[in-house]
This record gives C-alpha cells, sequence and structure tokens, in this order.
C-alpha cells in the first residue's frame, strides 16, 4: 500500500486531473558547457519566452567542467573554494533558490514558459507537482517508477548546504529494491524562478558516479564530511543505481523529452538558440554569471 508521502506516476490520473490544451514548443537539445554558460542560456531563453520572441522551450543540457552551483540566495561560505579550484571544479549561483548541487554525470533539464501557461498554473508548489508529471513520464519510460515526494521538509536549523540532503513537496524520489514502502530516495533536484511573468524551472538528474562527491567541495570538517557523506548516500541516488545499468546520456534524453510531451500535451519542435539568445546569453554570462560579485553575492 502507498503511503500518503508519495504520489504515483498513473496516466489515467495524470490525464484526466492535469488536462491541458496541445501546445508546440520548441526543444533544445545540447552538448557541456561551463556553468556560467549554461545559467546564462537558461535566463536568456526564460527572457525570450517572456517577451514573446522565443515558443516556450524544453533544454536539455550537461556541464563541463563539473560545476558546484549554489541556490540564488546560498551563502558562498558553504564552498570549500580551495578544493573546487584544485579539483578544477567551477563554481556558479544559480538565478533560481535551493541549496548546492554538484553538476557532473548527469542530464540538466530546464522548462521556460509563461506564468499565464496552464502547465505553470496555482504557483510555485502547485506548477512544481504539474511539470513534474513530464519527470515521472520520461523516468517510466527508463523503466524506474518514481514518485513525487510529499511532507519531508525539515526545519530551518536542520538543513545542509546540498540539494540532495532532501527532497522538497513534489520534487522526485525512488526506492531501491528490496527497501521500505515509506519515503524514498531523492533522484531530481528542482528549483523555480518567477520574473515579470516568466517561469524558469531547472532540475538535475544525476545518471551514475557517486552522489556524495559534492561534500569534498564544501566547507566542512573532516568529521561533518563523513557523518553527510553516510546521510547523503542513504537520502539520495542516481539513475545508475535506480535503474541497475548506466544510462548513457543521449537515451534519458530521448526518454524525457518523449515524458514531458507525454504528460504535458506537448509537440516538440527542435532547434538551437536565436541571435537575440546568443547575443543576451554572451551579456549575462559576462555581467552576472561569471562576475565574481554576482557570485559572492548574499
Amino acid at each position: 500500500m502507498l503511503t500518503l508521502d508519495q504520489v504515483p506516476w498513473n496516466r489515467s490520473k495524470a490525464t484526466s486531473e492535469f488536462a491541458y490544451p496541445a501546445a508546440t514548443w520548441r526543444l533544445i537539445i545540447d552538448g557541456e558547457a561551463d556553468g556560467a554558460t549554461n545559467m546564462a542560456v537558461d535566463e536568456a531563453i526564460m527572457t525570450s519566452v517572456r517577451e514573446g520572441t522565443s515558443l516556450p522551450t524544453l533544454r536539455l543540457y550537461a556541464w563541463s567542467p563539473p560545476c558546484l552551483s549554489l541556490g540564488r540566495n546560498q551563502p558562498l561560505d558553504d564552498v570549500d573554494r580551495e578544493a573546487c579550484h584544485a579539483g578544477g571544479v567551477d563554481v556558479v549561483r544559480r538565478p533560481t533558490g535551493g541549496r548546492a548541487i554538484l553538476h557532473v554525470d548527469e542530464l540538466t533539464y530546464s522548462l521556460a514558459l509563461l506564468e499565464t501557461d496552464p502547465r505553470a498554473a496555482g504557483g510555485v508548489l502547485a506548477s512544481y507537482r504539474r511539470l513534474s508529471e513530464g519527470l515521472l513520464a520520461g523516468l517510466d519510460r527508463l523503466g524506474v517508477i518514481a514518485t513525487q515526494a510529499l511532507g519531508q521538509r525539515k526545519a530551518v536549523a536542520d538543513l545542509t548546504a546540498i540539494c540532495f540532503d532532501t527532497p522538497s513537496d513534489y520534487e522526485i524520489t525512488v526506492r531501491h529494491a528490496g527497501e521500505p514502502s515509506t519515503g524514498g530516495r531523492k533522484l531530481v533536484g528542482s528549483a523555480q524562478w518567477r520574473a515579470r511573468c516568466g517561469v524558469l524551472q531547472h532540475g538535475s538528474l544525476p545518471l551514475h558516479g557517486d552522489i556524495a562527491r559534492i561534500l569534498g567541495h564544501l566547507a566542512l570538517s573532516d568529521s561533518e564530511r563523513e557523518v553527510q557523506r553516510q546521510a547523503l548516500r542513504a537520502r539520495a541516488t542516481t539513475l545508475e543505481k535506480a535503474r541497475g545499468r548506466v544510462i548513457p546520456f543521449p537515451h534519458a534524453a530521448q526518454a524525457m523529452t518523449k515524458g514531458f510531451s507525454q504528460a504535458l500535451n506537448l509537440t516538440f519542435t527542435r532547434g538551437t538558440l536565436t541571435a537575440q539568445e546568443q547575443s543576451l546569453a554572451i551579456a549575462l554570462r559576462r555581467e552576472r554569471y561569471a562576475n565574481q560579485d554576482w557570485t559572492a553575492r548574499t
């Protein structure tokens, strides 16, 4: 029996409860880019969608070099900058909230749409639930039975610097074989930002590797690092662990595209950045995301 803290992916329920009008969106599947570029591109797309010069957009991408991203208002002091520099790990501040994520060996998705779109209806939390149906449908296509987390919030004093420490409402969790039916390990971490009627939601799906690698790049004592390493491995997971084998990025990207199409009643047209978006992304990268004043903001 499912408990109240789990909302399963169910095709018939999703179709009846979230009946959206058909829509055509742009699909951008990018290769790897550095952290400042990725964040600048996401904001440039959201700005263009908000201004009506581009279709709503699903973007799927990766990161190189590895990058530690901080939530919009997260203290830079959470980062061990010497360890990041020594390990060749970039540090960037996201436009969205939340806590730190180490972006490596993952698929990142971003959705840019308008607040007036019915898929974004009801505010941040309600739209999390709606948009996460696309993630659940994509994971279903990969053979992963996932759920939307509910009621797992921590008190502020108990929060750590790590995004994957605990799932927020409607983020995606999965149980490993043989584990109890209650709760689950966080598989996809997401965050949303709204500005002048535009909505940007992006999130991280770790494909493989040690989910606790992030701890080597945060400002922790050795004893804190070990305690959090054990806790994080118990609370979060990767697609490889959930599926039992490594899923290549192209395979995961195809499944997620079909999942969003199915769950949100979308037809995708493959595209690239417009010249206007490219120009804006270059400016945003220079003036914000690669700017140390922005990275150090509190």
